[in-house]
Parts: structure tokens; C-alpha cells; sequence
């Protein structure tokens, strides 16, 4: 799992570096002159070794968050300096035709969830479901409708991973926000999307 965590993280690298030089290339610049910096890097789906108050006193766990991502509250020691103020982000991606959101952690979400709250919105369809009734033309239209650019290999990833796939995100959202396990920030739009 560790080997599979560094690699998703090499992958990322890469590809971070890989956008940059384009981005680069086109704008004739550099990316430090476009302003183009990594925010925030995070894993999910994944097990770490942490310490958490159980039964009173603190104890070294394992937490596999399957579905979710770490949530630490503002002033947690083992998130970056440039939120310790705010809490650790959270990233909640939407669909390729809905909103994503960018959330914090809570004190609340250490004690009730080991500082956990949910990555995504979860499947309502599977995979294979969803590419018997899904059309590939219904989806590009519809995202054409909302002003949105799409760029994909395979119109089978379109079918896989349209909207109606995926449960309500802001619903989704809303329940963490409510349960005070992760707090609203931020709401963002789609304006591009590419699978590949």
C-alpha cells in the first residue's frame, strides 16, 4: 500500500510538471512567472499510522479511509503551516457537470471520525449500468448546455462517469457540513473537463 501511495504520488508529480512546461510553452513564460504552484497534495483511499484519543488517553491507530480523506481541525501538528489557521482542505470533487467543493477539517470530525469525512459523492450507478443507459451524445450535449469543454479518449469513460452516475454532491456535502464532521469553504464550477 505505502509502494502504491508513493507512486500515486510520483504520478501527480508528474503530471503537475507535465502541465506546467505546456502551460509554459504556450504562454511563452515560466511557470513560476504564470503564478502556476501546487496548493494542496492529498491522498485518499488510503491507511495511515496516527494518533487519536480513545477511551480517554491517546493511542497510535491505523486508519484505512476508504471513500474518504483525512479531515484534521485548524492547528493540528501534522498539516502544513499554510493551514493552520483554516483547518486541512478538503477536496470534494464533484462530476463532469457538477460542482466540486473544497472543505476543512473539524474538531468535531477528530473525535467523531478520527478526523475523516468523505472524499466524493459516491456511485448511484455502477460502471456497467451506467454505459447501458447512459447515451455518450446525451452527455457531451448536456455538458455543452452548462458551457462546458470536454476532451476525452473513449466515449466509454463518458457513459462510466456522467452525472447520473454519481449521487447528489452538494447533498453529500451538506450532511458533512451539518454533522460538523468537515465545514463548507469553498464551491467551485466546472468549466472544463478531460478523461483519458
Amino acid at each position: 500500500m505505502a509502494a502504491a501511495a508513493n507512486f500515486a504520488w510520483v504520478n501527480r508529480s508528474c503530471m503537475t510538471f507535465c502541465v506546467r512546461q505546456s502551460f509554459a510553452k504556450i504562454f511563452n513564460s515560466t511557470p513560476d512567472d504564470l503564478d502556476m504552484h501546487v496548493i494542496y497534495d492529498v491522498s485518499h483511499n488510503v491507511a495511515k499510522m496516527e494518533e487519536h484519543w480513545v477511551d480517554g488517553r491517546p493511542k497510535q491507530l491505523c486508519v484505512h479511509r476508504k471513500g474518504a480523506t483525512r479531515a484534521f481541525p485548524a492547528h493540528h501538528p501534522l498539516i502544513p503551516v499554510d493551514y493552520q489557521l483554516t483547518g486541512q482542505p478538503v477536496l470534494i470533487g464533484g462530476t463532469m457537470g457538477t460542482c466540486s467543493y473544497v472543505l476543512t477539517g473539524t474538531e468535531k470530525g477528530m473525535t467523531e471520525t478520527f478526523g475523516t469525512t468523505c472524499h466524493g459523492a459516491g456511485r448511484a450507478m455502477s460502471r456497467a449500468a451506467s454505459r447501458r443507459t447512459i447515451g455518450f451524445e446525451d452527455v457531451l450535449d448536456s455538458l455543452k448546455q452548462k458551457g462546458i469543454s470536454i476532451r476525452v479518449a473513449s466515449p466509454k469513460l463518458v457513459m462510466e462517469e456522467a452525472p447520473e452516475s454519481y449521487k447528489n454532491v452538494t447533498d453529500v456535502v451538506d450532511t458533512c457540513h451539518e454533522a460538523g464532521i468537515s465545514r463548507k469553504a469553498i464551491k467551485l464550477r466546472p468549466i472544463a473537463v478531460i478523461k483519458g
